[in-house]
């Protein structure tokens, strides 16, 4: 992937943000490599992005993650905490609501992710505000698709409704669970998804702490 797959009024902005992380990641990734994430994370972006005005923003922080996944993948930076991992089919759901628990619940002592295996090109509407009135703010959260190299990086990887999309890497936790999709549901319906993935999310976190004791 180069700078000529990203239309000419973002190229500049996107090969700023690869020099930059160049120097964040040297002698751990080549500048190419770097290059090439970061384009490659605008374009998957792009197939789904309603609005194109902030995609290079969103493109950053998603390359930004995905490096930081690949890192830990190839055993080039410690993970002194769980790597975990929810998917679902659109990321705009299921997966979004149980990654914003378990990170509402166990703040920095894991490291969270979430992505889709046919992402969305934004979450719910009512995920957003019904999280919001439990105090669970993730207003920055965006739909993002599934990429090989945070399934490698995680210690945990929960599916939910996504199929075999998931690829089997021995020593890491399996789940699936079997949860209603909130994509064409009312507050009511949505409100008892939450309430289900939080009573799944409060036993997988006393689970993922008793393994680390």
């Amino acid at each position: 992937m180069t700078g000529q797959a990203a239309p000419n009024l973002h190229t500049n902005i996107l090969n700023r943000i690869a020099n930059e992380l160049a120097l964040t990641y040297q002698g751990v990734f080549s500048a190419e490599t770097i290059n090439r994430y970061i384009f490659e994370s605008y374009v998957s972006l792009a197939r789904t992005a309603k609005i194109h005005t902030h995609l290079p923003i969103l493109a950053e922080g998603f390359a930004k993650d995905r490096l930081h996944a690949l890192a830990v993948a190839e055993g080039k930076v410690a993970s002194p905490v769980p790597q975990v991992l929810f998917i679902c089919v659109h990321n705009a759901g299921r997966s979004q609501i149980a990654s914003a628990l378990l990170s509402h619940y166990a703040g920095s002592s894991v490291e969270v992710r979430s992505a889709g295996s046919l992402p969305a090109s934004e979450i719910h509407p009512l995920v957003l505000e019904i999280l919001s009135e439990r105090g669970v703010n993730i207003s920055d959260a965006f739909p993002k698709p599934l990429t090989d190299d945070v399934i490698r990086a995680s210690d945990y990887v929960i599916t939910m409704g996504c199929g075999d999309v998931c690829p089997m890497y021995p020593g890491k936790h399996y789940l699936d669970w079997e949860l209603a999709d909130p994509s064409d549901e009312g507050e009511d319906k949505i409100q008892e998804i939450i309430e289900e993935i939080d009573g799944r999310i409060r036993e997988l976190w006393k689970s993922i702490q008793l393994s680390q004791n």
